[in-house]
């Protein structure tokens, strides 16, 4: 059973590591929170390495971009691994052909950019759907519409027979006080109608395995045992953690706010009732990260 923690200070010597989830975690999309940033800087300060694990499907270099814009501090962090990243080592290695049909934001378009660490990469190009290899989906055209309005593009792409590179793994995320459809939303529907859909970010290994490989070229990897989660994800930050064998704490008060009954820490028995619901068990579990 979860055990429901006051702070991070309680728990973080028994970590070297900290993999942190964005949205609903450090931030809202609109500011940070003070108190989750507070706790990063201190654990920072004695000698933890914070990793900001993110579905994002933009590069890193981006993330850190909007991080520094809505004004979470660069000391509360040490690297930033982004869904986007992953996805995009995977589209330059040509998991969906060479011409793509793009969907998401016009601001998401920097996923095509090169990647020099890729050898003999793909040269992709994004083109029309009837012309498509494969699809990249960085996140719905409207993110407060229905997934459905895709399915007359889904049914013509799977009876092609196209795969979809999902670049962000999560079905919703909170942008201040409004909710949001992410690119998982659609890749699920697209998996249901019996299209294939790859994914990269958490909870799939492929973002797990960037991030050790940057905490090794810091020369900071520890053992799975002094690795730390912490996401509101209950399928995707935690189920991630889970599947990695790493421990995780639960942010209660983010997507699940309502379900755990949280205010500034979740009722204990709302939360075992959701946690048993469905069926992960993280470690911790608290309120907000503070």
């Amino acid at each position: 059973m979860t055990q429901i923690i006051t702070c991070l200070a309680e728990i973080s010597h028994r970590y070297d590591v900290v993999l942190c989830d964005l949205w609903g975690c450090l931030h809202n999309g609109r500011a940070p929170f003070a108190d989750a940033v507070r706790a990063l800087q201190d654990f920072k300060a004695t000698g933890g390495t914070v990793v900001l694990l993110t579905n994002a499907p933009r590069p890193r270099a981006a993330v850190a971009e909007q991080l520094e814009k809505i004004g979470v501090p660069t000391d509360c962090w040490d690297i930033i691994v982004t869904s986007g990243d992953s996805a995009r080592a995977a589209m330059f290695e040509g998991v969906v052909g060479e011409k793509v049909y793009f969907i998401g934001y016009e601001k998401d378009l920097t996923f095509f950019e090169p990647l020099r660490i890729i050898a003999d990469s793909v040269a992709i190009s994004r083109v029309p759907l009837d012309g498509a290899t494969g699809i990249v989906c960085t996140g719905p055209r409207d993110p407060y519409a229905d997934p459905a309005v895709n399915r007359p593009d889904f049914l013509y792409a799977k009876q092609k027979g196209l795969k979809l590179l999902c670049a962000n793994p999560d079905i919703v995320v909170d942008f201040g006080d409004r909710r949001q459809i992410c690119a998982g939303a659609l890749a699920a529907l697209y998996t249901e109608m019996g299209g294939e859909s790859l994914y990269f970010g958490k909870p799939h290994p492929p973002i797990y395995d960037l991030a050790r490989r940057r905490l090794a070229a810091l020369g900071k990897l520890s053992p799975d045992g002094r690795i730390l989660a912490i996401g509101d994800g209950i399928k995707t930050d935690i189920a991630g953690a889970m599947g990695e064998d790493i421990d995780a704490l639960f942010i209660t008060g983010g997507l699940a706010a309502e379900e755990t009954k949280t205010t500034l820490q979740p009722d204990e028995a709302a939360l075992n009732t959701y946690l048993e619901r469905e069926k992960y068990d993280p470690m911790y579990s608290i309120g907000f990260l503070r």
